[in-house]
């Protein structure tokens, strides 16, 4: 793959875990199945079985939303510090970890769907959605879903920049060879996500992992999620809700244009995209001050 996308590598989200298992219910990962964790479900309006779990009590709720290919035990750092103040809830989207699987289209719309129908099941009324990469387009439909109960949205690595969104064309030749090679192509994609310091046990596990995914599921999320950079502006206008984004410093971030559609940016050193998990305490620090901006 060509070094050109590489901006468009950084938008969407894998995390590192052990090597992806299968079940007939979407992909769950080895670290997931270790935890052996039971999962609540929900039902999303199209009709699949939308796994989450729940933990903890405090106002406002916090609801944590994956990347590409990933599904909730990704947050494991996350929820258990949070859920001491908050109830914090990590949902597993369609075709991801435990949740169901047969969805004819794999778009953010439909995703934001899941998200919803787990808030609604849960009766929250006052929520802060936290997205990582394509998780924070997310949150962003899920939001529409929901009008009167989002407080915030919280990016985690989502954009770079709200200035000029990709074209068609961009995304199909970025999606050309990952369709010619999904495995092979998957793998060197992810290793060029991380830094060249970047634990590299760490970034073979994520390759194997993202790698592992069923294409038809990866595929479809995955152009969905780089072409929702189009509507991303008319979304942010038509929800006025604060927003903020935290973002590695590994490449440069137009604050310019993400504070035009009122994204506030904090900015984490030293990390990459996976960086709620490279860094948890650190990372976890930056996530409850602007936890704490949204929820006053």
């Amino acid at each position: 793959m060509s070094s050109a996308p590489l901006a468009i590598v950084r938008r969407f989200g894998v995390v590192a875990t052990a090597v992806a298992l299968f079940t007939g219910a979407g992909r769950q990962s080895a670290v997931a199945q270790e935890m052996r964790r039971t999962a609540d479900v929900a039902t999303s309006p199209d009709g699949i079985r939308i796994a989450y779990e729940a933990h903890g009590e405090g106002t406002p709720a916090l609801v944590f939303v994956h990347g590409w290919s990933c599904d909730r035990s990704y947050w494991s750092a996350q929820l258990g510090p949070f859920s001491r103040k908050y109830r914090v809830v990590a949902v597993d989207l369609a075709g991801h970890g435990e949740s169901g699987a047969g969805r004819e289209a794999w778009t953010m719309a439909a995703f934001g769907g899941d998200v919803a129908a787990v808030v609604e099941k849960l009766g929250l009324q006052r929520v802060i959605l936290i997205g990582h990469s394509m998780g924070g387009d997310v949150i962003a439909e899920a939001a529409r879903r929901l009008p009167g109960r989002v407080v915030g949205l919280i990016w985690v690595d989502t954009y770079r920049q709200l200035r000029t969104p990709r074209t068609a064309e961009q995304v199909q030749a970025f999606m050309a060879p990952l369709r010619a090679g999904f495995a092979d192509s998957t793998r060197a994609l992810v290793r060029g996500m991380f830094l060249p310091t970047s634990d590299r046990v760490l970034m073979e596990r994520v390759a194997a992992d993202m790698s592992s995914a069923p294409p038809a599921v990866a595929l479809g999320a995955l152009e969905s999620a780089l072409s929702y950079s189009r509507e991303m502006p008319h979304t942010l206008e038509e929800l006025r809700l604060p927003v903020v984004a935290i973002n590695p410093d590994n490449g440069p971030t137009d604050v310019a244009s993400m504070q035009r559609y009122g994204v506030e940016v904090i900015m984490m050193p030293g990390v990459d995209h996976f960086l709620f998990m490279e860094d948890p305490a650190r990372f976890n620090g930056l996530l409850a001050t602007a936890i704490d901006r949204l929820a006053r």
